[in-house]
């Protein structure tokens, strides 16, 4: 018959109408091994009458007359429907028409009667077939069910399919990055062989894919596999190359070479703290179509104000796009203001320990300056950035508040300056050589005491790991601030790796110091991975090795010429070829040690390092303290000695 539904009909009394549709693939064989594959039709039904239309008839007969709409009388007073299954599966279309009948001893308006089987519908294998079911007329808005069949490949029976018989296997497998497609072919095969870019991730090809051995014949049986789809490997390497960009005033766009799920939320960043404190609720989590502009809810851009994109709840990027623009962090308190009915409302300080009520009792900063903040922001003071009828935020500065709080201190300190300066000056004779070496020391430590310098190496052994201590140790001594993943392993496991790393890279970088890139064979290895080089093979990485987590925020300074003045190369002569280094890093200075090292510690110090005599004894000092560590890295394996446990486990050493 032809699939003609027409318009939905009003109901007449109780009829029969389809409410759900089922299905099972059959084989319907005409030899033991000449089958096709088949598709078996279920078809529910159930009795539907409008509210008030249902009446207790007074005999079967009285109800078969009124359920019926059709002029032909019912037999045995039962209630009768006209179901029609409509088939569709590329290139063919079939309709069939079910007559049903059911005793009204079974009739109940709301109640399921019972199911009609059809048998069967034949399609081809991996076909997409759509399955329609209406009334005739139609009372409601028919059914409808998709399904994907599957090809030989995911078939029990193909021994008994012939069409099966025609196709090659396809298996893959993987070395390390290179990815190889192995077919069992028979020498009686002809076969045509497409890879595609499958960017809307549905069974047609694209008319742009590419094929690589002959144009497969017309009605020729096809079979196709995504072999990466749950591969982690093709997905690590699909977020390396995501970037988060700002689109001024307040648009930003995820650049992604393929669509991708992904959620985007944006997050406080607190400056000394290294999780962004998610602003969820009030603000929402909004799904993300990549390389397409988008908006943020905003009205105002903040340097900490920064985006969190996720995957399956894990968080893949994490980038503050007004940093640039706006300047560093800034000590700002926010303040999130809570709508509700009749016009309650609640405010609170965003903090690290959660939302503090701002009059609270709390022993934190924002419950201490309560009612100055609510003074700011009643005065005008605070810069909304959110408004919307569910709440509001506002960013409130706090440097007034700490500059007041230390004003007596600091009056202090000065007073206590002055006297031991008068002190000294009667003394003056026998401080005459101490006041040459501060003057000495100041100079030497006015910029470089405070410059902070930040250590990241690969994990690779306990020998190497010592080596890296006794640099850091020694480098303390020059004076530098030095950040290094062994003194905060603490940290480093409650954050993880890569929170670790992109809150010390933010704080060394604004507070004007440098990022040192310990080159080794290992670190090598990890630097070619990640450039995608096919000679590398993949391996596993600690959960505290930093340098594999950071290479994600390094490489974009490298590729968008932003690393020069921030970063600094150094390996060891004795363990690493120069050549070795990847020619990406070449944009920075990359120094030999021990043969470089003042080279290596005037970089560290910048424009203010020491005159050129003292820098060569603080050269030998720190040679010196490297010496030992170095010769175990050296020994082989066999002959080396027990090291000591280097520097501090509880923080950062200074």
């Amino acid at each position: 018959m032809l699939c003609l539904p027409g318009s939905i009909v009003s109901t007449p009394g109780p009829v029969l109408v389809p409410t759900r549709l089922q299905t099972e693939l059959v084989l319907r064989c005409h030899q033991e091994t000449d089958c096709d594959l088949c598709v078996r039709v279920v078809v529910h039904l159930a009795v539907h009458v409008l509210p008030g239309h249902w009446e207790e008839p007074e005999d079967e007969e009285q109800f078969g007359r009124a359920a019926d709409p059709e002029p032909e009388e019912p037999q045995n007073g039962s209630l009768q429907a006209q179901v029609v299954l409509s088939f569709q599966a590329y290139p063919t279309a079939r309709c069939v028409l079910l007559e049903v009948q059911v005793p009204a001893a079974l009739v109940q308006p709301g109640q399921p009667v019972g199911s009609v089987v059809f048998d069967c519908f034949e399609a081809a294998l991996g076909a997409e077939v759509r399955i329609w079911s209406y009334t005739q007329p139609r009372y409601q808005k028919e059914l409808n069910f998709t399904q994907q069949l599957p090809d030989c490949r995911g078939l029990e029976v193909r021994d008994s399919i012939q069409s099966c018989w025609a196709l090659p296997w396809l298996n893959v497998s993987a070395d390390g990055e290179d990815v190889h497609l192995v077919l069992d072919v028979s020498e009686n095969q002809r076969f045509g062989l497409s890879l595609y870019w499958n960017q809307a991730q549905n069974p047609t090809k694209p008319w742009w894919h590419r094929n690589l051995v002959w144009p497969l014949e017309p009605d020729s049986v096809r079979t196709s596999i995504c072999p990466f789809v749950n591969d982690r490997r093709a997905h690590r390497n699909l977020w390396r190359a995501v970037r988060l960009q700002l689109l001024p005033p307040r648009g930003w766009r995820l650049e992604a070479p393929c669509s991708l799920p992904a959620e985007a939320t944006l997050c406080w960043q607190i400056p000394g703290w290294g999780s962004c404190q998610p602003l969820v609720p009030p603000l929402p989590r909004e799904n993300v179509t990549v390389n397409k502009a988008l908006e943020f809810p905003l009205l105002k851009g903040h340097p900490n104000l920064c985006v969190q994109v996720r995957n399956w709840e894990k968080l893949q990027l994490q980038e503050c796009l007004w940093s640039d623009s706006l300047g560093p962090l800034k000590d700002d308190m926010l303040l999130v203001e809570t709508r509700g009915p009749q016009d309650n409302r609640s405010l609170c300080a965003l903090e690290p320990s959660g939302c503090t009520p701002l009059l609270s009792k709390a022993s934190t900063r924002a419950a201490h300056f309560g009612e100055q903040l609510l003074e700011d922001l009643q005065s005008g003071q605070c810069l909304q950035l959110w408004d919307d009828d569910l709440g509001a935020l506002w960013a409130c500065p706090m440097d007034k508040y700490i500059h007041q709080r230390w004003a007596l201190v600091w009056l202090a300190c000065l007073l206590f300056a002055a006297v031991l300066f008068l002190l000294l000056l009667l003394k003056k004779d026998h401080v005459k050589g101490w006041l040459r070496l501060l003057k000495e020391d100041v100079r030497l430590g006015a910029a470089a005491r405070g410059r902070p310098a930040l250590l990241l190496y690969s994990a690779e052994d306990a020998a190497f790991e010592r080596l890296v201590g006794a640099l850091a140790s020694a480098l303390c001594q020059l004076p530098l601030r030095v950040v290094v993943d062994l003194w905060s392993r603490r940290e480093l496991s409650a954050q993880g790796p890569l929170a670790w790393f992109h809150a010390q890279r933010l704080q060394t970088l604004q507070e004007g110091g440098v990022v040192v890139l310990l080159f080794s064979p290992g670190a090598v290895a990890l630097c070619h991975e990640w450039l995608q080089d096919g000679s590398s093979a993949s391996r596993a990485h600690g959960p505290h090795d930093a340098f594999a987590a950071s290479l994600s925020c390094v490489l974009p300074d490298f590729l968008q010429g932003r690393a020069p003045g921030r970063y600094i190369g150094a390996y060891f002569d004795s363990l690493l070829h120069p050549d070795a280094v990847p020619a990406l890093f070449r944009a920075m200075p990359v120094l030999a040690l021990p043969s470089q090292l003042p080279d290596f510690l005037r970089a560290l110090q910048g424009p203010r390092a020491p005159r050129h005599r003292r820098l060569a004894d603080k050269a030998e000092q720190v040679s010196q303290a490297l010496q030992s560590a170095l010769n175990s890295c050296i020994q082989p394996p066999g002959i080396q000695e027990t090291g000591r446990e280097m520097g501090p486990e509880a923080g950062d050493r200074t």
